[in-house]
């Protein structure tokens, strides 16, 4: 994929002095008081910002926050608390400007965070007149927010048609760079996890997984439609009786290849929903019309593990079961330390993957942990994103 990258603009001097507006991903969650509770998407942008400051430009950086209404800016929509993080990170102020779609004062060496951008009518449409605004306070656009690269807005794309340069920052540049290594030119075998409660959230990316994965590991409640789908029982568990027969494709469309669909040889169960519900291990064959299935077994877990050991890349999207609750979370603590322990480049998204890295310690055993949970989840489905395309439209001239 080409595409500029602004590392290598900031590496030529070609920012010094420049106008660089910064489109961030800096959408945390917060309290009801609205202070920050996780801030990783805050650290993730500092780089970039750096990058800009220490190139001598003038830099200018803007992100949405939650789902403000359009025209109508309220306290609580405010990117105050993430300017406030902002300066601590940066060790200098960093001011906070409101109503900066006509102008815009900043020098170079300095920073200011623009106030949320979602705010501005026109921005979700990607209206053409604020976007040609937009890009006029800027020598150079830079986007950095992967987060949100599966979305044709205003400042992800309207502002790259037409500001004069179009750039990719380094965190958006680092996932496309992971994106190509584990699907475009994936060293075999390429074995993917995909868990969920829903077969059909899922749907379309197991069809495109299942043209190009040499195994297709399918957790949760999607496991269970697939169990269905190979003539297992499964209780009362989750799962969609009525997309048995694309499951049953999908592992036609595998077998084809010579490929697999895993199916659980084991699983826990328990007879209710609950985080004191007595766990029970059970072959798949015999679960109980009562039984609901919370997690995979150890002999299953022990299986996958094997393959993601011997895998040459891996891309983790799920927890296998309901891992918050500890005896339901043997399978995905056994995935996440077969993860750690293969020598794969390995590849994880969505928020319910992040916390089970976290909780089980393996952050810097993962190849690449991917900060975009519906960005990541379009590019599994083998959609261009639209920043991306945009961006490489500019590369191309």
């Amino acid at each position: 994929m080409h595409i500029l990258r602004f590392s290598d603009l900031c590496a030529q001097g070609q920012a010094r002095g420049q106008r660089v507006f910064i489109r961030a991903d800096l959408n945390v969650p917060q309290d009801d008081a609205g202070r920050i509770t996780e801030d990783t998407r805050i650290r993730a942008s500092v780089p970039c910002i750096q990058m800009a400051l220490e190139a001598g430009a003038a830099v200018m950086v803007t992100s949405h926050l939650g789902r403000p209404t359009e025209g109508e800016f309220k306290p609580e929509d405010s990117l105050a608390p993430v300017a406030q993080r902002l300066s601590e990170l940066l060790g200098r102020e960093v001011p906070l400007v409101a109503d900066w779609v006509d102008g815009v004062q900043v020098q170079p060496g300095q920073v200011v965070l623009l106030e949320n951008c979602r705010v501005n009518k026109g921005e979700k449409k990607n209206n053409p007149e604020l976007a040609k605004k937009m890009a006029q306070l800027c020598d150079i656009y830079v986007n950095d927010a992967f987060g949100t690269a599966h979305r044709a807005e205003g400042t992800t794309y309207g502002i790259a048609e037409y500001a004069k340069v179009a750039c990719a920052g380094p965190l958006l540049a680092a996932e496309i760079d992971a994106i190509q290594t584990a699907l475009a030119n994936p060293k075999r075998p390429l074995v993917a996890i995909v868990a969920g409660s829903k077969v059909s959230t899922k749907l379309t990316i197991l069809q495109s997984l299942s043209k190009n994965v040499d195994g297709l590991v399918v957790g949760g409640g999607i496991a269970n439609t697939f169990m269905l789908a190979a003539g297992l029982p499964i209780g009362k568990s989750l799962a969609e009786p009525d997309l048995v027969n694309e499951a049953k494709a999908v592992i036609a469309a595998m077998a084809a290849r010579g490929a697999e669909v895993p199916i659980p040889t084991d699983v826990v169960v328990a007879k209710a929903f609950a985080a004191d519900a007595p766990a029970t291990v059970k072959k798949a064959s015999e679960v109980a019309e009562d039984d609901l299935i919370l997690d995979i077994g150890p002999e299953t877990a022990a299986q996958l593990s094997a393959q993601l050991k011997a895998a040459g890349t891996i891309v983790w999207n799920g927890p296998v079961g309901v891992f918050e609750f500890d005896q339901f979370a043997g399978g995905t603590k056994a995935i996440a330390q077969a993860i750690a322990e293969s020598s794969a480049f390995s590849i994880a998204g969505g928020g319910d993957t992040l916390a089970a890295i976290a909780k089980y310690g393996i952050e810097k055993d993962v190849g690449y942990i991917s900060t975009g949970g519906g960005a990541f989840l379009e590019v599994l489905e083998g959609k261009t994103l639209p920043a991306f395309e945009i961006l490489q439209k500019r590369a191309a001239g």
